[in-house]
């Protein structure tokens, strides 16, 4: 009793805590902070439009670090966007063009994603169905495109008042529907593009030597429709390349550029542009020192979706997911079923480590005009829950976000969604599906008001930023109340953002980091010690978000940077 009266005699001098903040002082009375278990996501989800009008088509889309903008793009010959540059200033000259005609029409613009403000951005060659990634430096490095701009390398940094760098005829190969991989030590892999049955080596500044390897993968896995444009390819913890085109798979070994083994097919069709599948690289858990590597891809389209999508026939798209072991020499795809069919869909990964499928439709293929029944239910996959409940669909939007459509996870949590446009240039009236210009933005179920008393706040300015391989660093969190905190079930996660197109987010990457002690420093105040990845090969050098998961609730991200 004496204690109680001790404590309730203190309750003047702490006008700032709350009564959850005050209850650990009582002991096990009212509850202690390792007791119960995670709590399960409720149903809630929902959308909200933040934007009506983005300027340009969003083709491309991603989040550059620090200064939290996204950068949308589309293609350069698609007629006017809906945002010119300022007094006539910045106009580009069109390429090869008899006339010297002029285009002071942006195609591409850096997007805030808190105020939705956007800002027009220059580009000088052609970025049409290109690819890019995020330099370790956080330079967003893009290559390839259509026409002049096939061979091109694209710099941008994220300063306020920074625009695009172009350098013409980088590339060896002209890079269109390619693929561009960091690499462990910050140099990108760059594969593959329309009839480019090769690949190169960029340094971690985007330049390179002009030199090209044949790879006769590619031209085994095209077809009379190709299927095996934009290939799936992950960056192995090995250091190894998981590389998928059409229904086949290989490990590559990059730095040897030999073949290490081949996968079994995966049954059921086609899953590379045009059929457009989705893929991402399971988050890897560092807490056991042994990560496993699974990879997931899911959706697409039979090989002959495109041929028939042309005659306005529109096949149903692919309702099935492989998921293969890749450090495994002798494993095989485990095949499960998605609540529906899905071809030209996003698959991000979330801060907690599920899977999010978003966007897409349900019968066609990529391609202009090509597809019908757009998508619009997001389905979470939680990839460690027993394999008859890992699917579980979310709320729908309104808003049919087909083929050139993008999305991103943003350092709330929400999804930024944004694009679509099924036409050959900007159309918004007279078609079935016009251009779309609004953006949204979805929150998933662990936004959901009800559980914000779990969510974790990280103190930006008592935690470390500058993250050293191998190394242990400090994160610190505050909650709103200690009366719901278990340190038991609490994690911290690291995740890539990646360069989203035409159904492929290039580069992802979520890493669970090992946590060595979760101790509390104050009243809803603790100090979490965790290690940093152990190399490039698991986590390549940059930028990545940080978070703190409690009860599978994320904090708001922290950008760090690993080198």
């Amino acid at each position: 009793m004496a204690v109680l009266l001790r404590a309730l005699c203190l309750l003047p001098f702490l006008p700032h805590v709350s009564f959850g903040q005050f209850l650990p002082f009582f002991g096990g009375w009212f509850g202690g902070n390792n007791g119960g278990s995670a709590v399960s996501y409720s149903d809630s989800s929902n959308w909200e439009l933040v934007s009506k009008d983005s300027g340009v088509s969003a083709m491309h889309l991603i989040l550059m670090p620090k200064n939290n903008k996204a950068i949308m793009f589309d293609a350069t010959v698609f007629g006017p966007s809906k945002i010119q540059f300022p007094d006539g200033e910045n106009c580009r000259l069109v390429p090869n063009s008899k006339t010297n005609e002029t285009d002071c029409w942006a195609h591409a613009v850096e997007y805030d994603i808190g105020t939705a403000e956007v800002r027009p951005l220059k580009l000088w060659t052609n970025p049409w169905c290109s690819s890019g990634g995020l330099a370790a430096d956080g330079t967003l490095v893009g290559t390839g495109g259509w026409k002049e701009g096939g061979k091109s390398v694209r710099l941008l940094s994220g300063c306020a008042t920074c625009d695009w760098k172009d350098i013409p005829d980088a590339l060896a190969g002209y890079r269109w529907y390619a693929t561009q991989q960091i690499l462990p030590d910050g140099s990108f892999f760059v594969i593959g593009g329309r009839r480019t049955f090769t690949y190169e080596f960029l340094s971690p500044q985007g330049t390179g030597d002009l030199k090209s390897f044949t790879f006769d993968f590619l031209r085994e896995t095209t077809d009379l429709a190709e299927n095996n444009l934009y290939p799936f390819v992950h960056l192995s913890p090995d250091g190894n390349l998981f590389i998928f085109a059409n229904n086949r798979s290989i490990l590559f070994n990059p730095t040897t550029q030999k073949i290490l083994r081949e996968f079994p097919v995966l049954p059921g069709g086609s899953r590379n542009y045009p059929a457009s599948g989705m893929s991402a690289l399971l988050p890897l858990n560092l807490q056991d020192g042994n990560a496993e590597a699974e990879v997931l891809v899911c959706g697409g389209a039979k090989p002959e979706a495109f041929g028939l999508a042309e005659n306005k026939t529109f096949l149903p798209a692919l309702e099935d997911c492989g998921r293969i072991d890749i450090k495994n020499p002798n494993s095989d795809w485990k095949i499960e079923t998605m609540p529906s069919r899905r071809v030209m869909g996003d698959m991000l990964i979330l801060p907690t480590g599920d899977v999010l499928m978003i966007n897409g439709a349900e019968k066609g293929t990529s391609a202009w005009e090509a597809a019908d029944v757009p998508n619009l239910t997001p389905v979470l996959y939680s990839p460690k829950k027993p394999v008859n409940e890992r699917f579980k669909e979310l709320e729908p939007s309104s808003i049919p976000r087909m083929y050139h459509s993008t999305s991103a996870v943003l350092p709330d949590g929400k999804i930024l969604v944004a694009g679509s446009n099924t036409n050959p240039d900007y159309k918004f009236k007279g078609v079935k599906y016009p251009t779309e210009m609004r953006v949204e933005k979805f929150s998933p179920p662990y936004l959901d008001p009800s559980l914000q008393g779990r969510k974790p706040d990280i103190l930006l300015e008592y935690s470390q930023a500058a993250l050293t391989y191998g190394e242990s660093f400090n994160v610190k969190v505050k909650f709103s109340t200690d009366w719901e905190v278990d340190r038991t079930d609490m994690k911290v996660t690291m995740y890539a953002p990646p360069f989203t197109t035409h159904g492929y987010s290039m580069n992802q990457r979520l890493l669970i980091l090992e946590t060595s002690s979760v101790g509390r420093t104050f009243l809803g105040f603790y100090d979490i010690v965790a290690t940093a990845p152990p190399s490039g090969k698991v986590a390549p050098p940059g930028y990545y978000l940080l978070y703190v998961v409690h009860r599978g609730v994320p904090s708001t991200g922290m950008w760090v940077q690993i080198q």
